[in-house]
């Protein structure tokens, strides 16, 4: 049958048309076309995840939980306190002398008024000023009353002076400038913290009498001590000179040689004298006249008594009554016990007047304790400083937090 099916092949004598190549755009195969998926307009929402509720309840167990027990315990739970102030410093004497030069220079730099300031400084936060304060004023009965109600703020029952001294640090407050020291006394009443001001003003006031009392007994001490080296030094020039006297008996061997050098003067006028005299001679008379033999001989004998003397001034022996000893040595020794003595004396004088200067200096009061700010009495209480702790508190707890997520996050990541 020539009836040709819908699928069946074209008869051959058809001829075939040639498949002609798609047309190309800049010799490049065109592609085909890639259909685009259709975008869905609505996001579903954002949910919680298991890290973010790791987030939320380590936020609250380490955060928000003490935060809240701090906050809770510091409006319900801490006990009022009370703030007395007070402000002193310690002066100096003021002197004007030119004697004090370097004293007021050294008063001008502000050295000695510091150191007194931080000796008082330090003598606050002693063991000594607590136990005085404990004994006037029972600091254990006091801050130790309210433990069982506010135990982060008082003392624990039967505190020994140790932590005592160490619970001192919480409870008085002490800053220092420029020699000005300014103590705040914090207690559960009032008129305690008032009190324990006044205890600590008295017994800085009593510490800086010590000081004075002291400088007072070193003072006149040293004073003392001068005055009697000075003593025996001027006693021991004293002897030195008597013994050198009664050695050489001669009392003053410049005198002694002033008189033999006014013997020398009259020999040497009287042999002038006899010269001229028998020149006047030998004028008048012939060479065998008696009077000019004796007019020589008397000129041979001055002669020979000024060499005696010269001499005698010179020798160290005994013959022609010379003392034993040269007087140039003996001059020299006399002049150095001179000088021993004079500088043993003006010693003594400067001892006697620095004795009298210490006596004065010590019926005055050289340092004392001036108080700008006497102790304050509280009419509201400042402390515990509620919104400053907590506060600190919850930016300490966030900050460890942050800390913690922060290196959870970063061994997570790298795992």
């Amino acid at each position: 049958m020539n009836d040709a099916s819908p699928g069946a092949a074209k008869p051959a004598s058809e001829p075939q048309k040639p498949i002609k190549p798609a047309p190309q755009e800049n010799s490049e195969v065109a592609k085909p076309a890639v259909s685009k998926p259709k975008i869905n307009a609505t996001v579903p929402p954002a949910t919680m995840k298991r890290r973010h509720w790791g987030l939320f309840g380590s936020f609250l167990l380490i955060v928000m939980m003490p935060l809240m027990a701090v906050v809770l315990y510091m409006w319900l739970v801490a006990v009022d306190q009370y703030s007395s102030v007070t402000g002193f410093t310690v002066r100096q004497e003021e002197g004007g002398g030119a004697s004090e030069l370097l004293g007021g220079l050294a008063a001008l730099t502000g050295s000695t008024a510091s150191a007194d300031s931080d000796i008082l400084y330090e003598f606050i936060q002693s063991q000594a000023l607590i136990q005085a304060v404990d004994t006037q004023l029972d600091l254990r009965g006091h801050y130790s009353a309210l433990w069982e109600k506010d135990p982060a703020f008082a003392l624990w029952p039967d505190p020994s002076i140790e932590d005592l001294e160490s619970y001192w640090q919480r409870i008085v407050r002490i800053s220092q400038s420029s020699g000005l020291i300014e103590v705040r006394v914090l207690a559960f009443d009032p008129e305690m913290a008032q009190a324990i001001a006044q205890a600590i003003l008295a017994e800085s006031q009593s510490m800086i009498n010590a000081l004075n009392n002291q400088a007072r007994e070193d003072a006149m001490r040293y004073a003392r001590e001068d005055l009697e080296e000075a003593v025996l030094r001027l006693k021991a020039a004293r002897e030195t000179l008597t013994a050198f006297r009664t050695r050489t008996q001669i009392v003053d061997p410049e005198a002694d040689i002033q008189g033999r050098m006014g013997v020398m003067n009259n020999l040497q006028q009287q042999l002038a004298e006899a010269l001229i005299e028998l020149d006047l001679l030998r004028e008048t008379t012939s060479d065998g006249d008696p009077r000019l033999v004796q007019a020589r001989r008397r000129i041979e004998v001055i002669r020979d008594r000024i060499f005696d003397e010269r001499r005698t001034v010179v020798s160290d022996t005994t013959e022609n009554g010379a003392v034993g000893e040269d007087y140039p040595s003996l001059i020299a020794e006399f002049e150095s016990l001179m000088v021993d003595r004079e500088f043993a004396e003006g010693t003594y004088r400067a001892s006697l007047a620095a004795l009298d200067l210490a006596r004065t200096k010590a019926a005055r009061q050289s340092r004392y304790l001036a108080t700008y700010v006497t102790p304050t009495l509280a009419q509201t209480s400042e402390f515990p400083q509620r919104f400053t702790i907590a506060g600190v508190v919850g930016l300490f707890l966030l900050l460890s937090w942050s800390v913690i997520v922060l290196v959870y996050y970063s061994i997570r990541d790298r795992s």
